[in-house]
């Protein structure tokens, strides 16, 4: 029987820059030019990935600012992130700023949370483009802080990138291997089933991802317990040459740190 593992995805982004065109897309493999601002819509998937079954919910929160207390509990729920703007606007690019700093306020781990940053509409790049894949990438890689995080263009009008979004996601999550070359179909094999429980023999030796909801969190984990161990067992005094090895070898990782803008 596979094991249930579950992720919470929130979409973020300013009004107008097509966040439930993406989802649409993705997900039922439609697009509509009809314009609907969004409240806080909610959409419930589960996927196959190599015997896992991996349970998605994907909210859809609106781009307007008048409903702070949906938004700082959408925030604090989140397993990950995808950030929305559009590349024929630069407001919105500001727009995904604010709400990166909004994560940042309200999330203690942030910089361990997955995180795309999405430039829809590339369709419109060549005739209307306002934010160029450089000035975002500068401002995620070399600007900030160092995220789980990546940069793609994508247009749900086209079907260009829509599925790799959530994919990238998924890698970043550590549910699909980095690089993975699965298709749409493939990578992400949709179940019929409403519930599969956890098998507790495919756990044992199994490395429990930080995203698993909290519930089935606290099922999953083990807490490990040495096999030899006594209550008066006294710890064995480390000589001083390894002290000194040790001091070395730490004092010469941090001089070869660097600073440097790391492009992941």
């Amino acid at each position: 029987m596979a094991d249930l593992e579950r992720i919470r995805l929130v979409i973020l982004g300013g009004a107008g820059v097509s966040t439930s065109s993406i989802i649409k897309r993705f997900l039922f493999k439609i697009y509509t030019d009809k314009y609907r601002a969004t409240v806080e819509d909610l959409f419930n998937r589960e996927y196959d990935l190599g015997g896992v079954t991996l349970k998605v919910d994907i909210l859809d929160t609106s781009g307007d600012v008048q409903f702070p207390a949906m938004r700082r509990l959408s925030i604090a729920t989140a397993h990950a992130f995808m950030l929305v703007y559009a590349s024929t606007s630069a407001s919105s690019f500001q727009c995904v700023k604010q709400c990166f700093q909004e994560i940042r306020e309200q999330r203690a781990d942030y910089q361990d949370i997955p995180i795309v940053i999405a430039g829809n509409k590339s369709d419109l790049a060549n005739t209307h483009r306002e934010v160029r894949l450089e000035e975002v990438t500068d401002w995620v890689y070399c600007e900030l802080p160092r995220l789980r995080a990546k940069v793609l263009e994508c247009s749900a009008k086209e079907d260009q990138n829509v599925t790799d979004l959530f994919k990238t996601l998924l890698s970043l999550s550590r549910f699909l291997p980095v690089g993975s070359n699965n298709d749409g179909t493939s990578g992400l094999k949709r179940r019929s089933s409403a519930y599969v429980s956890a098998s507790s023999s495919r756990n044992k030796n199994r490395n429990v991802s930080p995203f698993v909801s909290g519930d089935k969190k606290s099922s999953l984990v083990e807490t490990v317990i040495p096999t030899t161990s006594s209550a008066n067992a006294k710890p064995k005094p480390r000589s001083r040459s390894l002290i000194r090895r040790a001091s070395r070898k730490t004092k010469q990782q941090i001089n070869n740190a660097s600073d440097d803008c790391n492009l992941q």
